[in-house]
């Protein structure tokens, strides 16, 4: 999209023309972003592994298989500014601290370790970091290992966003053009990264129907979104057929990308 659509839209949010250029030479300079011969922006290839990991929030379900028990460990975690890159590879796969420099989550991925090695070094996890298979905890591991994340939370924030999502999707075609389309942003692309950020835990660990439910809410709200915005972006000759989750993604492959 040209940087005049990229300003007309941060103006929804009351951000300054200044702010968004600004926030667009820093993109450019770190890869993220690119430009064509005709000044149009697109993501660039040092957005592309977290964009992926963006787009797949469709798919959830897809990502995952039936587990059996076992255990996907990384050992050597990243710490302090180095390994920022390290400690968001590690988020963004749903891993978790189960002792000192040993971080772990449910072998349930699809691909298994193999897959989750590959995807975890190109989402930026430092090469010497072990990765490997884990079981026969004891006992006492075990169960510490399935108490590392917080199921009722989990649950209580996917039926919180479900609920918000539903709301919405209600009253999105009776708000002015302007607010359903800073709506629709905004609650989308907050649970769009909540399902991002998802650990995709196992049903032993966490029930998956509420985040199921979540998953075709946002279905249908995206749909929703995508016509709130495409007058806007057609006015700039933007591509909409896939928007607005593919915009929010290149918020969110934004963020995602620049680690606190």
């Amino acid at each position: 999209m040209p940087v005049a659509a990229l300003v007309a839209a941060g103006a929804l949010f009351e951000l300054s023309e200044n702010r968004v250029r600004v926030a667009v030479a820093r993109l450019l300079a770190s890869g993220r972003l690119e430009r064509d011969e005709r000044g149009r922006y697109r993501l660039g290839a040092g957005a592309v592994p977290v964009d992926r990991r963006v787009r797949s929030w469709r798919r959830l379900e897809e990502r995952t298989r039936r587990w059996d028990g076992g255990w996907i460990a990384v050992h050597g975690a990243p710490r302090g500014r180095e390994g920022r890159r390290g400690a968001r590879a590690l988020r963004l796969l749903g891993f978790a601290s189960l002792a000192r420099d040993l971080v772990v989550r449910p072998d349930n991925l699809r691909g298994g370790v193999p897959q989750v090695r590959a995807e975890l070094r190109e989402l930026g996890l430092e090469p010497d970091a072990l990765v490997f298979g884990l079981r026969e905890l004891d006992l006492a591991g075990e169960a510490r290992a399935r108490r590392l994340w917080d199921a009722a939370a989990l649950r209580a924030g996917h039926a919180r966003s479900r609920a918000e999502v539903e709301r919405s999707a209600e009253q999105l075609g009776r708000l002015p053009a302007e607010r359903a389309m800073a709506e629709s942003f905004l609650l989308g692309g907050r649970v769009i990264r909540q399902l991002v950020l998802d650990p995709l835990l196992p049903e032993a660990i966490v029930p998956t129907s509420e985040r199921r439910a979540l998953v075709e809410a946002m279905r249908r709200y995206d749909r929703l979104g995508r016509r709130a915005w495409a007058a806007f972006l057609e006015g700039f000759g933007v591509p909409h057929a896939t928007t607005p989750a593919d915009t929010r993604a290149l918020l969110g492959a934004a963020q995602l990308a620049n680690p606190a």
